[in-house]
């Protein structure tokens, strides 16, 4: 039972926002959500409480960046992301929940070091070439993460962001991926009975907020210099990852 105290309240809708951001085209915020939630609640709450919301502002992502999106990369990860989201049913079951808590801040930590290492000049290298099979092996990751903890984006990230795709081709491919992803771990969700219909109703009053952020994401991706933005969201990741960490490990 969550207790939804004004802090609480809060936080549920800064995570919703900072959704709405990720799929309106600020694509490295999008593993910030999960952390966020898990600190006042349980993350298959949390996740089950998400997976609505995701699914209506990708709508809008998708409307928004239709065409700007790169096919062979979608073509290439999905039948991975599909096998991965399989795994991820099979064994959400088995998985305790400090395990989930320690595997989204580990996910959180790695990839908000690596994006840090990045900005600060750590790697400067041509567009990667790497090969299809490679990225339907990152499909998997991000199937698999994605069904547990809706952290599919730093996998996706790790495997596209060396592409150096078109700032705009990147955000579409991130939306089009997605959208397909979450539709397809609905199944998985109803069977496991993660769709309460106190966690719907948490869903649909967030639904406002959800959609009205993911618009203004659209629009502030196309004005706004991310750098630092992105700086200080890594270092959140960071952080938070630490104590889910901490959390999940101690439970």
């Amino acid at each position: 039972m969550i207790d939804w105290s004004a802090p609480v309240i809060a936080l549920v809708i800064v995570a919703t926002i900072i959704v709405g951001f990720a799929k309106g085209g600020f694509v490295g915020v999008g593993a910030l959500p999960m952390p966020i939630l898990a600190l006042v609640m349980s993350p298959v709450t949390a996740a089950a409480i998400l997976l609505p919301i995701l699914i209506v502002q990708d709508a809008v992502g998708v409307w928004a960046f239709r065409r700007h999106w790169n096919r062979h990369i979608v073509a290439v990860m999905l039948p991975g992301a599909i096998i991965g989201i399989a795994l991820g049913w099979l064994f959400a079951e088995k998985l305790p929940v400090g395990a989930i808590l320690a595997v989204v801040g580990g996910i959180s930590m790695l990839f908000g070091l690596w994006r840090l290492w990045i900005e600060r000049g750590g790697r400067r290298v041509a567009a990667s070439t790497s090969p299809g099979w490679v990225g339907t092996l990152f499909g998997v990751l991000t199937g698999f993460t994605s069904q547990v903890a809706h952290a599919g984006g730093p996998p996706f990230q790790m495997w596209v962001t060396p592409k150096k795709l078109p700032h705009l081709e990147f955000a579409g491919t991130n939306a089009i991926l997605f959208a397909i992803i979450n539709w397809a771990k609905v199944p998985a969700y109803w069977a496991l009975g993660q769709f309460s219909a106190a966690n719907l109703h948490v869903s649909a009053m967030l639904m406002p907020v959800a959609i009205l952020s993911t618009f203004g994401g659209v629009w502030l991706v196309r004005r706004v210099n991310g750098r630092i933005f992105y700086t200080l969201v890594n270092v959140l990741l960071v952080l938070l990852g630490g104590k889910l960490v901490f959390d999940g490990l101690a439970g």
